[in-house]
């Protein structure tokens, strides 16, 4: 049985960020027909962690705060917060409320709220927060979706080509095959197999496949299975892509050996830092190989990837 990663928090919000538009698109319609995208939005990361101070403290949120502009011409502020986590958050609706009341009290801004919720609970539907007292009533109502209503509409999401659609499948896959990795393999190959035949481009199957090699981890055996077959696939289109079973391979690799190094010199990498390590490319991976031999501190590792970014 596969266990399955507790940092799924950076998978989600490295989707938002590369698709934050398709998102918005996908799972609030009503609040994306009033933006006009021709305008650039920006991420408000530093505004963010003035309203979420926990979000640096150790617990792992997949939140976004974004700045976008209405087709009148009025800017706004969206609060899009990814709830992975496998049970339900008593506190979740007080702190979408709070983070709403922090944006305006710091801000002066009016923000949509806006939560998508990953868990398996079919009542678990928090849409508010309110409390009634004699002279004083309060209401705050944010938008939400619930990935588990997907689940009996994926002839409807394989007609769709918004990559939130392959996004939605693999998590609803991955929850659905939690104690089958057999299954994990087969389901994880179609969806994999859909995206070289779903028109996308290069750099979507790219994005898209290492949101679902995350969320969708199988056990050792099972993944040079899987390799294999994923070589023979592309073997028979003559698909180019980055994601052959050589390249992937060296740079697991490269992977691997440098976390053992880091290990060795820093201590056990984090999850979040080791997600981080995953993405980066062949050249970056070199780049981090010749740097890591002076680093003496996890502050050495963050540093890097700061420098790196800027």
């Amino acid at each position: 049985m596969t266990q399955p990663r507790s940092d799924q928090d950076s998978a989600w919000k490295e989707i938002l960020r590369q698709y934050f538009q398709e998102a918005i698109v996908f799972f609030f319609p009503q609040t994306a027909e009033q933006v006009d995208w021709s305008r650039p939005y920006e991420f408000l990361d530093k505004e963010f962690q003035q309203i979420a101070p926990e979000a640096e403290t150790g617990k792992r949120y997949a939140d976004q705060l974004v700045k976008v502009w209405l087709k009148q011409g009025e800017e706004l502020w969206l609060l899009i917060h990814v709830e992975v986590q496998a049970a339900r958050e008593s506190e979740f609706a007080r702190r979408m409320f709070v983070y709403n009341l922090r944006i305006f009290d710091r801000f002066n801004h009016p923000a949509i709220s806006l939560a998508i919720l990953c868990d398996t609970s079919k009542t678990w539907r928090p849409e508010s927060f309110s409390f009634d007292y004699p002279d004083t009533t309060l209401s705050f109502r944010f938008g939400r979706v619930k990935l588990l209503d997907y689940r009996d509409r994926f002839a409807e999401l394989e007609q769709r080509t918004n990559p939130f659609a392959v996004v939605v499948m693999a998590h609803l896959k991955a929850q659905a095959t939690r104690r089958d990795d057999q299954q994990r393999k087969i389901s994880k190959l179609s969806l994999i197999r859909r995206l070289y035949e779903g028109g996308y481009t290069r750099q979507e199957v790219i994005n898209l496949f290492r949101f679902i090699d995350w969320v969708m981890i199988l056990p050792e055996a099972l993944k040079q299975e899987f390799w294999r077959s994923l070589k023979t696939y592309e073997e028979e289109r003559r698909m180019p892509f980055i994601t052959s079973v050589e390249e992937i391979g060296f740079e697991r690799g490269q992977r691997s050996l440098i976390l053992k190094l880091l290990q060795r010199r820093i201590g056990e990498v984090p999850e979040a830092l080791q997600y981080r390590i995953d993405r980066l490319s062949s050249t970056e991976l070199e780049s981090l190989a010749e740097a890591l031999l002076d680093f003496t501190t996890f502050a050495d590792l963050e540093n890097w990837f700061t420098q790196k970014n800027a």
